[in-house]
């Protein structure tokens, strides 16, 4: 048996204050984007923003019923606007971040399974690959600059 390791790279910042005004802009629009989660059985809010090649932000926030399986994410919610909207533009960056009324979320926050894979697809998709941007309400951020290091083992067309 031989034991090799996975490696995730990352950019790590302190503090929100030390990205760009760019990047501080469109995580600024993420935490914007919670105001919309309807988020009543969890009590954890998410908001995602997404940079389009041509400028324009657009934001998604989670959205919950009594049947949770069939909720949406934040980031599923602001690519599929990306897809009505903006059809052809690539998407650049997405800034994800959350809060909850139980905790301070003083952490980055990751997507689940499901939106790792669906932002992959939408990698693929455009033949480049997405920035993250990834925050709690305070403390460190994250950039990754591809979902694949956040699903090193993904799995794509190439396994059909």
């Amino acid at each position: 048996m031989e034991i090799k390791n996975l490696h995730i790279q990352y950019q790590y910042f302190n503090s929100k204050s030390d990205l760009s005004d760019d990047d501080q802009i469109l995580l600024h629009s993420a935490f914007d984007a919670k105001k919309g989660s309807h988020s009543p059985y969890s009590k954890f809010k998410v908001g995602a923003a997404v940079l389009l090649e041509n400028g324009q932000i657009i934001k998604g926030s989670n959205q919950e019923n009594a049947s949770y399986p069939i909720g949406l994410c934040a980031e599923r919610t602001a690519l599929a606007a990306v897809v009505a909207l903006f059809p052809q533009d690539k998407i650049l960056t997405i800034a994800i971040t959350a809060s909850t009324v139980l905790s301070v979320v003083d952490q980055p926050v990751a997507p689940c399974g499901i939106c790792r894979q669906t932002i992959l697809e939408s990698e693929f998709k455009q033949h480049q690959n997405i920035r993250l941007i990834l925050s709690g309400e305070s403390g460190a951020v994250f950039i990754f600059n591809t979902v694949k290091d956040l699903l090193p083992l993904f799995f794509d067309s190439e396994h059909l």
